[in-house]
């Protein structure tokens, strides 16, 4: 069950605002994060944005961050702990806009990124989704002998995350929702069917998304885990292609 601090949520991608951009952050355990995450969504220069937060019961402080931030966000508050993929479900059946973004709760976003993509869709109709360059940042609070067992690119690289992207929500429709089976590679899996659907691929090619290397990133926490999902991903695309 989940309790809802604003409205309930719609099913109705009929009920679509023109050019209004629904910005989904699912929150787990991200009190030392989340809020940077926030401010970054906040401080858009293109302001036709709703932002939800879905929180998947953290046992840190972060539901207290998310209810410092009052009406500015629209905030689920999970009974149960349902994991990414289905956090970001229910954002996406609670959104009202026309456009879909994500942002990870520890990445930040540059404070132009929606207003350069919208620009790319204004300028192409017929595209369905925008991904953007990401720079991977250590986090500050690591120490140098923990920052040395991360590796992070130095030069800005094509990011094909959650939090790069902006996707027309007709389009997203289309593909579906996360599959919630995967635990760390929900995002991979939805890319590939995006693909295997069609979908008009675009891409900024300017840093619009600072990713955040942590000690407590999904997938370095349970790499072994993210591997297999991974290669069962692969394989299912394939197999799917085939038939």
């Amino acid at each position: 069950m989940t309790s809802t601090a604003s409205r309930q949520p719609s099913n109705l991608f009929s009920q679509m605002n023109s050019n209004l951009v629904s910005i989904i952050i699912p929150v787990f355990n991200a009190e030392k994060y989340v809020a940077e995450a926030i401010h970054s969504v906040l401080s858009q220069t293109y302001k036709n944005t709703e932002l939800i937060c879905i929180n998947d019961k953290s046992t840190d402080n972060s539901l207290s961050v998310l209810e410092s931030f009052g009406k500015k966000i629209i905030l689920v508050n999970n009974e149960d702990n349902y994991g990414t993929a289905e956090s970001r479900n229910q954002g996406i059946r609670m959104a009202r806009g026309e456009f879909i973004a994500f942002l990870d709760n520890d990445d930040i976003w540059e404070n132009n990124k929606l207003e350069v993509q919208m620009n790319q869709f204004r300028s192409n109709p017929h595209l369905d989704i925008s991904f953007s360059y990401m720079q991977c940042f250590i986090s500050p609070e690591l120490n140098e002998e923990t920052h040395n067992l991360h590796y992070c690119p130095p030069e800005p690289i094509p990011g094909h995350i959650p939090s790069t992207i902006l996707i027309k929500k007709t389009s997203f429709e289309r593909v579906g929702y996360f599959d919630s089976r995967w635990k760390n590679g929900e995002s991979v899996d939805w890319i590939f069917k995006a693909r295997e659907a069609g979908l008009n691929f675009g891409e900024v090619d300017e840093v619009l998304v600072k990713r955040r290397i942590h000690e407590t990133n999904k997938g370095v926490l349970d790499s072994s885990t993210s591997k297999s999902e991974y290669f069962r991903i692969i394989k299912e695309s394939l197999n799917r292609r085939r038939k």
